[in-house]
C-alpha cells in the first residue's frame, strides 16, 4: 500500500518510514503539512499518517483538506502526536476526520496493527463504493428497484436521481421491426 507521512522532525520521519517500508509499504515523505497537501493534490494516496504539530499547516488542518476533496476515494488518517491525549485532544481529532490517534514515541507493533485495520477498512469503503454504483434492473422488464423496494420504470428512476426529463421516440431499427411484425400480422 502507498502511504504518506507528513513529519517534520527529521529522525522521527526517517525512523517511520523505515518502519513502514519493512511492512511492505511504499512511503512517501513530506517535511511538513503544505509539502504533503501539495503531493496528496498530485498523487493521492489512500493513507496517511501525519504529526499533528507541524509548520504552516497542521496534521488538522491537512486532514481537513482532504476530507473536503469531493469524489475522491476515501483517504484513511492517522494522526500523530507527542501532546497531551486528553479528550479535548481527541475530539479535535475526530472533528477534523481523523480516523486513528496514536501517541509519539510511536511503538513498531502498535502502528503495524493499525496499518492492518487501515487495509481492511480501506477494503470495504472501496466495496462499499462500487456496490453503490450497481443499478438493480429486471433483466425482463428492464424495471428498476429502488431503495425502498420499489420497482419503477427506468425513466422515473432516471429522472427520480438525475432530474433528466425524457422523449419518447424509436430508433430506425426497432422501427423496421414493428413495421415487419405489422406487415406479418396483415398478412
Amino acid at each position: 500500500m502507498k502511504i504518506l507521512i507528513a513529519e517534520d522532525e527529521p529522525v522521527a520521519a526517517k525512523l517511520l518510514q523505515r518502519a513502514l517500508e519493512s511492512f511492505g509499504h511504499e512511503v512517501s515523505l513530506s517535511s511538513n503539512g503544505v509539502d504533503a497537501w501539495a503531493t496528496f493534490q498530485q498523487n493521492p494516496v489512500r493513507l496517511i499518517v501525519s504529526d499533528w504539530i507541524m509548520p504552516g499547516l497542521d496534521g488538522l488542518q491537512l486532514c481537513q483538506k482532504i476530507r473536503q476533496q469531493e469524489n475522491a476515494p476515501y483517504t484513511y488518517f492517522i494522526l500523530l502526536t507527542s501532546q497531551d491525549t486528553r479528550l479535548q485532544n481527541y475530539d479535535l481529532a475526530m472533528e477534523a476526520g481523523v480516523d486513528d490517534f496514536l501517541t509519539k514515541p510511536l511503538d513498531r507493533l502498535t502502528i503495524r496493527m493499525r496499518l492492518q485495520v487501515a487495509e481492511r477498512i480501506l477494503r470495504f469503503t472501496t466495496e462499499v463504493g462500487r456496490l453503490r454504483k450497481l443499478i438493480p434492473i429486471c433483466a425482463w422488464c428492464r424495471k428498476i428497484r429502488n431503495d425502498d423496494n420499489y420497482w419503477q420504470l427506468v425513466e422515473s428512476y432516471v429522472t427520480e436521481q438525475t432530474g433528466s426529463e425524457f422523449s419518447h421516440c424509436m430508433c430506425p431499427a426497432c422501427l423496421e421491426k414493428l413495421n415487419e411484425s405489422l406487415l406479418k400480422s396483415d398478412a
